[in-house]
């Protein structure tokens, strides 16, 4: 007999407070795959996008605060459309901004009244293509698929796996949770091989005092995020001279994220992927499941959670409880 829970069980309050967190996902794309010279966005609404081939991830505008939008990529099967990285984080552009890929290879982003807002800073010329990739990136290609200009190479305060961070390069944390603009921390891989944690000269992102170092100056080469989700400083012989971020997720049942939080602390962060099956109609069956569930809370009635159900549950309630950086309550802890 499945198990069932009283309605002042403490699993009720989070399944409410999941009842909240989780939205309908768009299923809308302008495209996926390569993206031809000519193609543009804009910014209207949340539905503005170029998908990846898997979906994973989008590039597009995402609305925020008081209706300004940024020019970004996002975790997209997620309810929360997590992002992980921005163009115009200081400098949200209004309603019917435009980014376009030009027909002479220029990306640029224009605001509604045609002024440029921000422009990819090519290695070179040539650009025949974009594409959002699987790995997060985005990328400007040349005809034989060269990388022009690419997202990985200009991070915000995001890293993901497969990504590496070379000698001079930094993340700047957000100003805070909900403000995507520059704010009072770096993550830097100075070209001496030192990685720094400082907080910055704020508003400027010049370093000012450091509260962290790895004392590598001489040999750190590369912060490498593997695909196994380590993060590691890297020596120029290979050898691993710091492990920056260890993994403690399952990497094929979770997406991974190494961030610079608003408050200065880094953490390798962990997303669950809500399955596509398992549950008849995966996220939106949740979603129905979830308001059925509440309405049974709120009269009073007990909720069932059985099967593939429960385990998803479980799963979402750990990786809530983990993101917000909570220790799991024991009643939790103690179920199997």
């Amino acid at each position: 007999m499945a198990p069932t829970l009283p309605c002042n069980h403490p699993l009720c309050y989070l399944l409410l407070l999941l009842l909240l967190l989780l939205k309908p996902v768009s299923s809308y794309a302008q495209t996926s795959g390569k993206l031809s010279l000519g193609s543009s966005l804009t910014a209207q609404k949340n539905d503005s996008f170029w998908a990846s081939p898997s979906g994973d991830f989008a590039f597009g505008f995402q609305q925020i605060g008081n209706g300004g939008f940024l020019l970004a990529i996002w975790f997209n099967k997620v309810p929360e459309k997590t992002i992980i990285w921005s163009a115009n984080s200081d400098n949200p552009t209004p309603r019917g901004s435009k980014v376009e890929l030009t027909t002479d290879g220029e990306f640029i982003l224009n605001d509604q009244k045609g002024k440029q807002m921000w422009k990819a800073d090519l290695i070179g010329p040539g650009v025949a293509y974009a594409a959002m990739l699987d790995t997060g990136n985005f990328v400007l290609a040349s005809q034989n698929s060269t990388y022009l200009w690419e997202s990985f190479n200009h991070p915000t305060d995001t890293i993901l796996p497969t990504q590496i961070l070379e000698q001079g390069s930094k993340l700047v944390a957000r100003y805070s949770e909900t403000n995507y603009s520059r704010g009072k921390f770096m993550f830097s891989l100075q070209t001496d091989g030192n990685l720094v944690l400082y907080t910055t000269d704020f508003p400027m992102d010049s370093a000012n005092f450091a509260y962290w170092e790895s004392d590598t100056v001489g040999s750190g080469f590369l912060v490498i995020f593997n695909q196994s989700g380590n993060i590691y400083l890297i020596g120029r012989n290979g050898s691993i001279l710091n492990e920056v971020l260890p993994n403690k997720a399952s990497t094929p049942d979770f997406y991974q994220r190494g961030i610079l939080e608003y408050d200065g602390f880094s953490g390798n962060m962990s997303t669950q992927k809500l399955p596509a099956q398992g549950l008849v109609g995966g996220p939106v069956c949740l979603l129905s499941y979830l308001k059925t569930s509440a309405q049974q809370l709120q009269q009073g009635q007990a909720v069932e959670l059985a099967g593939s159900t429960a385990t998803v549950l479980w799963e979402m309630i750990r990786g809530l409880i983990a993101s917000a950086h909570l220790v799991t309550p024991s009643w939790i802890r103690m179920i199997k």
